[in-house]
C-alpha cells in the first residue's frame, strides 16, 4: 500500500538531520555549492580625516554633494549648560535642541518651581543635585560640570540673572531682548567683563542658514547693491495675564518681543547702523490687554548707504513672518524668516526676456542647536561671540529711539555706538562656523 503521509514544510524542518542522514546513506551526495566570493570593493568606505569620518561623494555630477557626516564631540568634552528658566521656550525648543548639538550638553536646570525642575531633570537624565532654585547661585558656582548658563527668564529679570551668573564665574548666553533698558544692558556687559566671562545674546536668526544666505546675497553684490528692506513679524496674543503684556517684565509689547527680529535682522543684513529712525505705535484703547504695552509698532530705519528698511510688528494679526531684500535687479524673499522652522528662500530676477522666481533650497538646521554650539565653540576656543552683549545693547538703544520717535512724532537721529570704529559689523564678533 502506498504511503500517503503528507510532508509539510514544518515536518521537513522537524525531521532535519534525520532526513539528511537518510539521504546520505542512500548513495553519493552532491557537494554543496561553493560560497560566493567576497566583494572586491569594501562596503564601509569611511575614513578618519582630521578627527572626522569622511566619505567620498557617491553622487553623480547632476546632484548636489551630500553634507559632511555629523562629527559631535564626546560628551565629556562638550560645554555643560545650566538652563535658567523652564518656561515654554525652554521646554519646547531649547532643551530638545541639546539632542542635535555637537559641542553642548545639558548639565543642570534652574527654576522657581522645584517640582517642575525635578520632573524636567528626570526626563533628561540629570541627577537630583543638578536641580537649582533661583536662590542657589552659590551652589551652582561650586559645580564644575556647568561651564555656561542660558538665561531664558522674563526680560525684566535678565539683568539680575546675568549679574548673578557672572559672579558665579559662568559664561553667559542670554535670551533676547537683552534687558528692558540700555542702562541695564551696560551693567550686564560690565559685570561679565569684571568677572572675565563671555556674554552672548541669543539672536538665533543670525545663525540660521536661510537668514545667513540673505546676508551673503546682500553683501556679495551678486544682484546689485541693496536698496530697500521690508521686514514683518506678527502674531496674535491672548492670555491677558501673561508676563509679555506687563511692561515691568517685558519692557514693551510687540516691539521688544517679536519686532526686535525685524530691527536686528535689518542691521545684520547690511552690517550698518541706522542714522535716522521714524516710528508709530498703537494700542487698542478698548482692549485691556494693552493697558501697559503696545499692540503694533511700525518703524523705518534710514542707513548711511541710502538703504531704507520698513519694519512692522504686531500682536493683533494672523501669524506671518517675512523678510524681503530689494535690489536693482532682484528681490530676495525669505518666508517664515523669523520662525523656528520652515524657512523658504526665493529670488525673483530677470531670465533673458522672462521673469524668473527661483527657490534656493538649503538644508534646515535647528537654530537653537546652532547658537548653543557657537557659544560653546567661543568658550572652547576663546573667541568673541558673533552676537555679544554690545549687539544687544545697540538694539536696546535703537528700540528706545523707536519709542521716542513714536512719542514725539519726529525723526530721531541715531548712529553707531560711541567709540565704534569704521566698517561693518561694529557690534559683532567673527563670523560663526558654517553648520555641517
Amino acid at each position: 500500500m502506498a504511503d500517503d503521509t503528507r510532508l509539510s514544510r514544518r515536518t521537513l524542518l522537524a525531521a532535519g538531520g534525520a532526513l539528511a542522514g537518510a539521504a546520505a546513506g542512500g548513495g553519493a551526495q552532491a557537494a554543496p555549492p561553493a560560497a560566493a566570493p567576497a566583494p572586491s570593493v569594501p562596503a564601509d568606505t569611511g575614513a578618519v580625516q582630521g578627527g572626522k569620518v569622511m566619505f567620498p561623494n557617491w553622487r553623480g555630477p547632476g546632484d548636489r554633494p551630500p553634507a559632511p557626516s555629523p562629527a559631535p564631540q564626546p560628551p565629556g568634552q562638550r560645554v555643560g549648560y545650566c538652563v535658567v528658566g523652564l518656561g515654554r521656550l525652554s521646554l519646547d525648543e531649547i532643551l530638545p535642541a541639546f539632542g542635535e548639538s555637537k559641542r553642548a550638553r545639558l548639565a543642570a536646570v534652574m527654576s522657581g518651581s522645584l517640582d517642575k525642575a525635578k520632573l524636567v531633570a528626570r526626563q533628561y537624565g540629570l541627577p537630583d543635585d543638578a536641580v537649582y532654585g533661583y536662590d542657589a547661585w552659590d551652589r551652582l558656582k561650586a559645580n564644575p560640570d556647568v561651564q555656561a548658563v542660558y538665561i531664558v527668564t522674563p526680560n525684566g529679570v535678565h539683568r539680575d540673572n546675568v549679574v548673578a551668573a557672572a559672579a558665579a564665574g559662568k559664561q553667559v548666553l542670554c535670551e533676547k531682548p537683552m534687558a528692558v533698558t540700555s542702562d541695564e544692558c551696560r551693567e550686564m556687559i560690565a559685570a561679565c567683563a569684571k568677572a572675565g566671562v563671555k556674554l552672548m545674546i541669543a539672536y538665533r536668526c543670525q545663525y540660521e542658514p536661510h537668514n545667513r544666505a540673505v546676508i551673503k546675497l546682500a553683501r556679495s553684490g551678486e544682484f546689485g547693491r541693496p536698496r530697500l528692506i521690508q521686514a514683518f513679524n506678527g502674531q496674535t496674543t491672548g492670555l491677558p495675564e501673561q508676563w509679555r503684556l506687563r511692561k515691568a517684565l517685558a519692557g514693551g509689547g510687540s516691539l521688544p518681543d517679536i519686532g526686535l527680529y525685524c530691527l536686528n535682522t535689518a542691521r545684520a543684513v547690511l552690517g550698518e547702523e541706522p542714522n535716522l529712525i521714524q516710528a508709530q505705535i498703537y494700542a487698542p484703547p478698548d482692549d485691556p490687554k494693552y493697558r501697559e504695552v503696545e499692540e503694533t509698532a511700525s518703524f523705518t530705519l534710514h542707513f548711511p548707504s541710502g538703504v531704507i528698511a520698513q519694519c512692522l510688528t504686531s500682536y493683533g494679526v494672523y501669524e506671518a513672518r517675512s523678510l524681503t531684500l530689494h535690489t536693482g535687479t532682484a528681490s530676495v524673499d525669505l518666508q517664515n524668516a523669523f520662525a523656528y522652522q520652515g524657512q523658504r528662500l526665493y529670488i525673483g530676477h530677470r531670465d533673458g526676456r522672462n521673469a524668473a522666481r527661483d527657490e534656493k533650497v538649503l538644508s534646515p538646521k535647528n537654530q537653537f542647536a546652532l547658537e548653543l554650539d557657537h557659544f560653546a565653540r567661543c568658550i572652547q576656543e576663546n573667541l568673541r561671540p558673533r552676537t555679544p552683549g554690545e549687539e544687544g545693547l545697540q538694539d536696546q538703544v535703537l528700540m528706545e529711539a523707536i519709542y521716542e520717535a513714536a512719542r514725539t512724532g519726529a525723526p530721531v537721529k541715531v548712529g553707531p555706538p560711541p567709540g565704534a570704529g569704521p566698517g561693518l559689523d561694529v557690534t559683532r564678533g567673527p563670523e560663526p562656523e558654517e553648520p555641517s
